[in-house]
């Protein structure tokens, strides 16, 4: 994990400010989701990208039925209807 000496305070509703020299490196723009998890004593902020619930694929990713699903698992799935 790479330092970036940025250091941030949290306000008193919780709220941490992402620099926006951060945001525009990874192309976070406003009303953006974020995703956030934890690894041991980290927090980890990763921009959200939905991606396919069968392969993980973040590409080509449409909604079906409420689920997201890529192109090519779209395509297996015609392929296997019966």
């Amino acid at each position: 994990m790479k330092s970036t000496g940025i250091v941030r305070r949290v306000d008193e509703l919780g709220r941490v400010v992402l620099p926006v020299e951060l945001r525009r490196t990874l192309h976070i723009t406003n009303k953006d989701s974020v995703e956030i998890y934890v690894d041991e004593e980290k927090i980890v902020l990763r921009k959200y990208e939905p991606a396919c619930i069968f392969c993980g694929n973040v590409e080509d990713v449409e909604q079906y039925r409420g689920k997201n699903i890529c192109q090519e698992c779209l395509k297996d799935l015609g392929s296997t209807a019966v």
